[in-house]
């Protein structure tokens, strides 16, 4: 029997996907046109995710979302006025959980909705229920599509598959899935789902200040948060400004207006410098405490030249913040705060929750690293490269996940000693959409959807897959890997991971479009 949604999904989806791809041009250019004023959520003045309109997402990704119950299609509309998907937030306050943030908005426009494009049942009810009518597709005949695209030379000279039906966790296409190979920035999937199963969605990283015992000696507590920043405007981020407009007037509650200071980065151990070394420019030092993630100009994702010293340069922002607050303050030094130390003032980050979509949507490093940490600081292992890739591995394995083969160096991928599995990352996913786990929901939310957000926004031109593809990307010089999920055109829900790699590489723009053909494929192709 065929469920009233998927009768009204699939009478609407030609007229979507015709819809998304008409208006696809002029959205291009109206985002173009605001992105110099674009607000960033994740920082002051814009965002670690920038949101397309709600023109983009009611157009094209109106045929996305995911929650966990098939009821909730008809209880909201598919999109509220900051493109959120309404019925994933509603679902989720009712459930007492974290999950489906909001990234942000753009700038510049009225904040008014246009008529919702139609909404997309059978995407919505996939976590939770019936998603398809019928058999899921089979074996032979994803080989039979698959495969041809599979033997693409551009993909290079090693390439694993799986495809997994996320309303049973049945494998229903594998080729070398057992085989680890690099899996770049994929990885931040496996880090998403072991910091969200060790700490909770809704855990909130701290950053304090506190005053010693029969002292003036206020100390800077990083707590290994991200997103904090210095800059105007937080947008919901922990801000350094506010940490000194509270610290500043407990400090005059005490009649106090000089102290010393010192900042404490004692939480994670070991380097700080990833092993990629110091001169690339997609990752911070690692340390429990930065501001903006260390970057010397004014972006908040992305490549940037880093500061040296992230952890001194934010407690001399803080030193000066105090100052303008009528605080003076010494030249900040290094020191641990004692554990009769006084809480003065504290600024928490966003949930969880919402760190790890931001991560999966830019392919952020520095809150990967930042979130590997946090999982080994919850699991109990030292907070250190090494202790966060022993930590992601025990949650894994308390999920019963496939971890034959996989290797965890850091939480971001740009280490090429990681090692991940076709089966591992569908498994991720499949654990993801699991209704018994609505607390790794972010893990799937966060997906770049193609040709519209985060990694995926400049891809898919003229690709079916257009806004029915969410996944992650991964890239390293001779590595290209793509996992996540799509829904076929009978309304099967399925993710799927594709990791390739070559010696001497290909050309990336080739490898990527083979990659994406992939996706496509899956999103065309009922497959019996």
């Amino acid at each position: 029997m065929v469920v009233p949604e998927l009768k009204a999904w699939r009478a609407a989806r030609p007229h979507v996907v015709r819809v998304a791809r008409s208006v696809r041009p002029q959205l291009v250019r109206a985002v173009e046109a605001v992105k110099p004023p674009l607000v960033r959520a994740a920082g002051a003045v814009k965002p670690l995710v920038t949101q397309p309109s709600t023109v983009q997402f009611t157009a094209g990704a109106a045929t996305l979302g995911l929650v966990v119950a098939a009821t909730v299609v008809t209880a909201a509309g598919p999109w509220d006025s900051t493109g959120q998907r309404t019925a994933e937030r509603d679902w989720a306050a009712s459930q007492g959980r974290a999950g489906g943030a909001d990234h942000g908005h753009v700038s510049g426009t009225s904040g008014k909705a246009p008529a919702p494009a139609p909404s997309a049942a059978s995407v919505l009810t996939g976590l939770g229920g019936s998603v398809g009518a019928g058999p899921s597709p089979t074996e032979k005949a994803l080989a039979d599509v698959l495969g041809p695209l599979l033997d693409n030379a551009a993909l290079g000279t090693e390439r694993t598959a799986a495809v997994v039906d996320l309303a049973t966790g049945k494998r229903l296409y594998g080729k070398g899935a057992g085989d680890a190979l690099s899996p770049a920035s994929t990885t931040k999937i496996a880090t998403a789902v072991a910091a969200l199963t060790a700490a909770g969605a809704d855990h909130r990283i701290a950053t304090r200040t506190v005053l010693e015992p029969d002292s003036e000696k206020v100390v800077l507590v990083g707590g290994g948060d991200p997103t904090l920043t210095a800059r105007k405007g937080a947008e919901g981020n922990a801000s350094l400004r506010t940490l000194a407009d509270e610290t500043a007037r407990a400090l005059k509650d005490r009649k106090t207006d000089e102290v010393t200071l010192s900042y404490d980065t004692s939480l994670y151990e070991g380097p700080d410098v990833h092993p990629i070394g110091l001169d690339n420019t997609n990752v911070a030092r690692v340390t429990a405490l930065m501001a903006d993630e260390g970057r010397l100009d004014d972006t908040s994702s992305g490549t940037a030249k880093r500061t040296e010293q992230p952890a001194a340069d934010a407690a001399r922002k803080f030193a000066d913040l105090l100052k303008d607050r009528g605080i003076k303050t010494s030249d900040p030094v290094p020191a641990e705060a004692t554990d009769r130390a006084k809480a003065l003032a504290t600024v928490k980050s966003p949930p969880l929750s919402a760190l790890v979509e931001r991560m999966l949507t830019n392919s952020d490093n520095d809150i990967a690293e930042a979130l590997a940490r946090q999982t080994a600081v919850a699991a109990g292992e030292p907070a250190s490269f090494k202790g966060g890739g022993t930590a992601i591995r025990k949650q894994l394995k308390k999920l019963g996940l496939p971890l034959k083969g996989a290797e965890f160096a850091d939480g971001s991928g740009l280490d090429r000693a990681d090692k991940l599995t076709a089966d591992l990352l569908t498994a991720l996913l499949a654990k993801a959409a699991d209704p018994a786990h609505p607390e790794l929901r972010p893990a799937l939310t966060g997906l770049p959807v193609a040709g519209f957000t985060g990694t995926l926004s400049g891809r898919y031109a003229g690709q079916p897959g257009t806004g029915l593809v969410r996944a992650k990307t991964g890239t390293l010089t001779g590595v290209h890997t793509l996992a996540g999920t799509v829904v076929d055109t009978d309304g099967h829900l399925l993710a799927f991971a594709f990791l390739t790699a070559s010696d001497p590489p290909t050309e990336p723009t080739a490898t990527q479009k083979g990659l994406d053909a992939l996706a496509s494929t899956l999103a065309t192709c009922g497959c019996k």
